[in-house]
């Protein structure tokens, strides 16, 4: 990427905690730490994806940038500005330029209006356009999703999992935002539908010059769409590297892993042998020490349960271990070939 372009979008030591409670008088008895000191940076017109386990806090980091989850510390530089910490009436502000499509699409429509209503509501608050050119801009938007124009005077439950998939990418993109959030947008698609949305997003992409922040746990999704991609894992960045060098040279044992574990097409990775790693995925509440992963890391030493490395490497491609592991290490641990 060209560091002489500004970043859309850029965190700095992101932290998201939450409150854990107990007792009648719900009195904080810990945290849990969802996003523990998050920097990235997003650059105008590329999509970033962010990947990792169940849990690991890529949602977190997405809610927190929107302003749905209180920020606990760090910064949130949006064009420039820092947006940490903004109230829901400063956030009005941001929110034209910056919005979220969510995993279930039913849950982010109400039920009780049409497509056209709710959308009709968003271009009057926002006075996007006159008011005598809102059913054209209707037209426009649902024409630009691949959507009649009939269908917004139907209502959500009137539509499959696709088509209201559809419907939100078309609120979001109401605003004419320049930055869209992706939490989990596909997952809860067939595969086929999955194909056709992710096809919609690099079209719109092209067309609107969006910059896209892609949250996803599966790797062909993220593979597909993104042109950076971090891996995440139990609240912290390992991995940050372009697409192709992601894939084809992993560096961190934990991506190494995710990977191993991920369907490969290719004939020639057929005979690979699984990485499968020993124990669970400790606690956020409880963070082991050092490097997050050292506790089911095979290569693991005595520094990286006191000393957690930083995120450096060569260029593009950065990566969060004291020590440069490469696929061929695993041969010792695994017996044979990976």
């Amino acid at each position: 990427m060209n560091k002489s372009i500004q970043p859309q979008l850029r965190l700095k030591d992101l932290k998201t905690y939450y409150p854990i409670r107990k007792g009648v008088f719900s009195r904080i008895v810990g945290q849990v730490k969802a996003v523990d000191g998050v920097s990235l940076s997003i650059y105008p017109k590329e999509t970033l994806g962010l990947v990792g386990e169940s849990g690991c806090g890529k949602s977190s980091i997405g809610r927190t940038i929107i302003g749905l989850e209180e920020i606990t510390a760090g910064q949130v530089f949006f064009d420039g500005e820092n947006i940490a910490g903004y109230s829901h009436a400063q956030m009005r502000s941001v929110w034209p330029r910056l919005q979220m499509i969510f995993q279930d699409p039913y849950a982010s429509l109400n039920p009780r209006r049409t497509v056209g209503s709710m959308m009709t509501e968003i271009l009057s608050i926002h006075r996007v356009v006159a008011r005598n050119e809102i059913e054209d801009e209707i037209d426009r938007i649902l024409d630009l999703i691949g959507l009649p124009p009939e269908v917004k005077y139907r209502f959500p439950h009137e539509f499959s999992g696709g088509q209201r998939q559809r419907i939100g990418i078309a609120k979001a993109i109401t605003l004419r935002p320049r930055f869209l959030i992706c939490d989990e947008a596909t997952s809860s698609l067939d595969v086929s539908i999955q194909a056709q949305i992710l096809g919609l997003f690099k079209d719109l992409q092209q067309k609107l010059g969006l910059t896209y922040l892609f949250i996803s746990h599966g790797l062909g999704v993220v593979r597909y769409i993104s042109d950076r991609i971090a891996v995440m894992y139990l609240g912290k960045i390992l991995e940050l590297a372009p697409r192709a060098a992601l894939f084809q040279e992993p560096r961190h044992p934990y991506t190494q892993a995710l990977l191993s574990a991920s369907p490969d097409p290719d004939p020639r990775h057929r005979g690979r042998k699984k990485i499968l790693l020993s124990g669970t995925v400790p606690s956020a509440a409880n963070p082991p020490p050092g490097c997050r992963f050292h506790t089911r890391c095979p290569f693991r030493e005595a520094e990286c349960s006191i000393s957690e490395p930083a995120l450096t490497g060569d260029g593009a491609h950065r990566t969060a271990c004291h020590f440069k592991i490469g696929l061929s290490d695993w041969n010792s641990v695994l017996g044979e070939g990976v």
